[in-house]
């Protein structure tokens, strides 16, 4: 069984540690933990890992969050993986810092890379992991929040989120949507 797991985030030095990129910060660490080798390829850099019998493909899109469906579809058929073994990470301004949200299908929420991803591959029936990063920002701010780097306090809880983020995405894979959506929801 192969899966497709595509976190968001924008390409560039100047993205690095910000609160957007937090897609890319679970799949660097999923690479991390379980040997993957990051390749530059085709739309966006590419690590492969096998876990608990998966095989696991994950893909940093190198399109810029609002154009990251033609990564995604272009990896989709390349590897010939089913929609419903494609998981999306991304950040969610909805959720507080912290809390995880893994969902089968669902709407973007005003999140442009959800909504490129529903448009090019014909609707929202994928599943996704959102990642909270809270929304303290004044009014006509949000740009700068999401775009902004991650307080010191934030900072300090950072590596725990994105570990349990990684164990959802093999979750996911490993023991299916369901039982990963009981295990790590709430």
């Amino acid at each position: 069984m192969k899966y497709l797991i595509a976190g968001l985030g924008n390409i560039g030095a100047k993205y690095d540690n910000t609160r957007h990129n937090i897609g890319f910060d679970v799949v660097d660490a999923l690479a991390e933990k379980h040997g993957g080798e990051w390749a530059t390829e085709k739309l966006g850099d590419v690590a492969t890992i096998k876990q608990r019998g998966r095989t696991f493909v994950l893909l940093k899109p190198s399109t810029y969050m609002n154009r990251s469906g033609k990564a995604v579809h272009y990896w989709m058929q390349k590897e010939k993986i089913d929609k419903n073994r494609l998981l999306v990470v991304m950040d969610d301004l909805n959720l507080d810092f912290g809390k995880i949200r893994l969902r089968g299908k669902g709407s973007d929420g005003g999140h442009n890379g959800l909504k490129d991803i529903d448009q090019v591959t014909g609707g929202n029936n994928y599943a996704r992991l959102r990642i909270g990063i809270g929304n303290e920002f004044s009014k006509g701010r949000q740009v700068d929040y999401v775009l902004g780097e991650w307080s010191s306090e934030q900072q300090d809880e950072l590596p725990k989120l994105i570990k349990r983020a990684a164990e959802a995405c093999i979750a996911f894979g490993a023991i299916g949507l369901q039982h990963a959506m009981s295990q790590y929801n709430g």
